[in-house]
């Protein structure tokens, strides 16, 4: 037996070559916005000052007794006020009521 193979056109290569690189830029852009809004409310909870800001993980959460559902974010930050690295979760609630648990070494 003897397989024929055949290449790719060049307008299909073209168009999957454009298409990995709008999903890379768009994930890039997607993430950049998300540290720096958490980045933001970081600023409103106390640590002005932070560089190397990093999303390690999003959960979504429901609280039992409401069945509200909200969000929690960990981060990582250098705070350069503290001069110390931070880890922690930032709880998004209801009405943009934000709470943190930071543990800053």
């Amino acid at each position: 037996m003897s397989y024929e193979v055949r290449k790719l056109p060049k307008k299909t290569v073209i168009i999957i070559v454009v298409m990995s690189f709008i999903a890379i830029i768009s994930f890039v852009f997607l993430q950049t916005m998300k540290e720096q809004k958490l980045s933001e409310i970081i600023a409103t909870l106390g640590h002005k000052n932070v560089e190397n800001m990093e999303v390690i993980n999003k959960l979504s959460v429901e609280d039992k007794e409401t069945r509200y559902k909200s969000k929690v974010f960990k981060v990582r930050f250098f705070d350069k006020d503290l001069n110390k690295t931070c880890i922690g979760f930032i709880h998004i609630g209801r009405n943009n009521h934000y709470t943190k648990d930071l543990d800053c070494k």
